[in-house]
């Protein structure tokens, strides 16, 4: 029923993985040979091979993430080409797309899997000549090297980086569990370590009190993995020269062929609209932090300052310090309150299970629905020194009926990097961190609660990556509402209840600089799109970013600063040309919030069913929009997005 995660022996991993693939090599061969084609004797099997694969490499590619080390990262750089190769090989097999061309398909979900089929194999360059086909994977392999690689430089320089702080004044004011996170005991007397990893990172910047320290963190942060500017220019090459192999005219134009957005033009028009309704809000913000800081502490604001200063300003407006808050949500009441929120609003339950996982911090749970078991997730939250930063959802097992008729059950990774505990706290969680888990369990509710019985389009298969961020973000939104922070919030020493004023801060204070946060990901979303829209190399790629740096960055970074080098999102995931999704998707996210909310119990429990039959369980069986329309009978408003930032 469900994979024990279990890796025997992770050097002998490539050579499985190897005869994996020749035994997949070899039933595709016999599947070429078949006179008489259909959807159950070719489009099956393959979709069971693909589960087949996945299932067997999954567990090795989470690791490298979750534990790095030099034994992961040698068996995970060694099996890249054989899946690369693997892969080149079955998007060009001539014989095989002219098998599945003659198939007769009338049923809508085994219509979609088919169409879908035919549509990837074209976007593979399948009609294209022996001599372009070639090259394309000769840029498949050397892709996923330089993604795996810049990845790899990235995790090792944040792991690196160290700033020892042994004066108490420089930690003055902090939050006691930041305080008791970073202790050290080093040459007999009390120091602190604070680090480039996020929960310690974060700590420093938004109430370290010393601005020296402050400058050398981001500096620090902003500057990490150099050689990572080497790797951008020739990913940019290849995928410029893949997308023109292809036939499109750029990497943009190649990427919406599988996403919502319908071209270029609408995509960069959306961004600017979005950057003009929050630009005059987004000034104010500013010009209020600046004569904030200047009146505190009288400095010019700089990039390093943005952080501890906003959080002063904020708590001054709000009477609010975030860090208050975190006594109230302890890791594993959040958790637990977060299930049964799930449990209640989706009718399922969650039964804790004792399985072979990759870290003792890991919590797995089996998901009941009806009595039947349906799924399992799992939790690893826990920041830790070989993990990468970030927060993820990682899809393992998917939904499906395999050829024999065998019906098969999701589970899921939920990855984040929350402060561990220590030996005088739990592990406590901001708010942002609670927004966070939210975020990530509305991915894998997404995959865990599907019905759909064709695998390429079940849970989060198949759903276009500017959509794939809506049921996120939907239910992120829920972490601010009174109703539901009630059900997990209570301090960690005495039990008591958080505060019924802390929690109308929490909602009251949700949009503070939301207009210049918007800016921030609009900078992000329109770097990453125009840089794939032509050729940019070498400084060529700052010059872009500085050129819209011009509209959406009102206080202008330090020019040592070079974001790009670690924006693994676009050059290590699968972002490229794609990170205005999160946006994209928020104008469906947001519609969504406000249809579903209820101001007496957060939820509305009949839309939530709605949410949960139209969209959550319907996978990719039909573009978003469709399955959107079913569920609510009308199209998204895109003005509820600035509704929802209070614009």
């Amino acid at each position: 029923m469900f994979q024990n995660f279990q890796i025997d022996n992770i050097a002998d991993f490539p050579k499985q993985l190897q005869t994996l693939i020749d035994n997949h090599n070899k039933e595709i061969d016999n599947l070429t040979k078949n006179q008489n084609p259909t959807y159950e004797t070719i489009l099956k099997p393959l979709q069971d091979m693909d589960e087949e694969l996945g299932v067997f490499f999954t567990p090795l590619s989470h690791l490298n993430s979750v534990l790095n080390s030099d034994e992961t990262q040698k068996a995970y750089e060694e099996c890249i080409p054989i899946l690369s190769k693997f892969h080149s090989k079955m998007a060009q097999n001539v014989e095989l797309f002219e098998k599945i061309k003659d198939i007769d398909e009338n049923q809508p979900d085994r219509k979609r899997v088919l169409n879908n089929t035919l549509r990837d194999f074209r976007l593979s360059g399948i009609e294209l000549s022996q001599e372009k086909k070639d090259r394309l994977e000769e840029i498949s392999l050397r892709l996923s090297e330089l993604s795996n690689q810049f990845s790899q430089n990235l995790l090792d320089a944040t792991s690196k980086y160290e700033l020892i702080i042994d004066n108490p004044k420089d930690i003055d004011g902090m939050p006691i569990s930041d305080i008791e996170s970073a202790k050290i005991e080093q040459d007999g007397k009390s120091k602190y370590r604070f680090t480039l990893q996020m929960p310690s990172y974060i700590s420093y910047m938004t109430y370290g009190p010393n601005r020296e320290y402050r400058e050398k963190l981001y500096r620090a942060y902003s500057t990490r993995a150099p050689q990572n500017a080497e790797i951008i220019d020739e990913l940019l090459r290849l995928r410029k020269e893949k997308a023109e192999i292809l036939g499109f005219e750029n990497y943009a134009q190649y990427a919406l062929q599988t996403r919502d957005a319908s071209s270029q033009e609408s995509v960069i028009e959306f961004l600017n609209q979005l950057a003009d309704s929050a630009l005059p809000q987004a000034r104010q913000e500013l010009d209020e932090l600046k004569a904030f800081a200047k009146e505190s502490d009288n400095i010019e604001l700089q990039s390093h300052d943005v952080a501890y200063y906003s959080q002063k300003l904020k708590k001054q407006k709000f009477d609010f310090d975030e860090s208050e808050t975190k006594p109230y949500f302890e890791q594993s009441k959040v958790l637990g309150g977060l299930l049964d929120l799930v449990s209640e609003l989706f009718d399922i339950k969650f039964k804790s299970v004792q399985v072979p996982t990759w870290h003792k911090c890991v919590k797995s749970y089996d998901i009941f629905e009806n009595g039947k078991i349906a799924g399992r997730i799992y939790f690893d939250l826990n920041a830790r020194k070989e993990k990468r930063g970030g927060a993820w959802m990682n899809d393992w097992q998917t939904h499906f009926r395999d050829t024999q008729g065998n019906q098969h059950l999701p589970s899921a990774f939920v990855v984040c990097n929350f402060s561990p505990s220590s030996q005088e706290t739990p592990s406590l969680l901001r708010h942002d961190d609670v927004v966070t888990l939210f975020h990530e369990m509305g991915h894998a509710i997404h995959h865990l609660f599907s019905k759909v019985q064709e695998h390429d389009i079940s849970g989060i298969n198949g759903v276009a990556w500017d959509v794939v961020e809506f049921p996120s973000q939907f239910l992120e939104n829920f972490a601010y509402e009174e109703a539901i922070l009630q059900r997990f919030g209570f301090h960690y020493q005495t039990n008591e209840p958080i505060p019924k004023e802390m929690l109308a801060k929490i909602k009251e204070s949700k949009n503070f600089q939301a207009a210049l946060s918007i800016l921030r990901q609009v900078e992000f979303s329109l770097f990453d799109f125009k840089l794939h829209q032509k050729l940019y190399q070498a400084e060529q790629v700052q010059e872009l970013l500085d050129s819209i740096r011009e509209k959406t960055a009102l206080l202008k970074p330090p020019t040592y600063n070079k974001f790009q080098h670690g924006f693994s999102h676009i050059f290590a995931g699968g972002y490229a040309a794609g990170y205005y999704s999160y946006k994209w998707a928020e104008v469906l996210s947001a519609d969504a919030f406000f249809e579903c909310l209820d101001e007496k119990s957060g939820f509305d429990t009949q839309k939530a069913k709605g949410y949960k039959e139209h969209i959550l369980s319907q996978g990719a069986i039909e573009d978003m929009s469709k399955l959107y329309q079913k569920w609510l009978g009308r199209s998204s408003d895109p003005k509820k997005l600035l509704k929802l930032y209070g614009i």
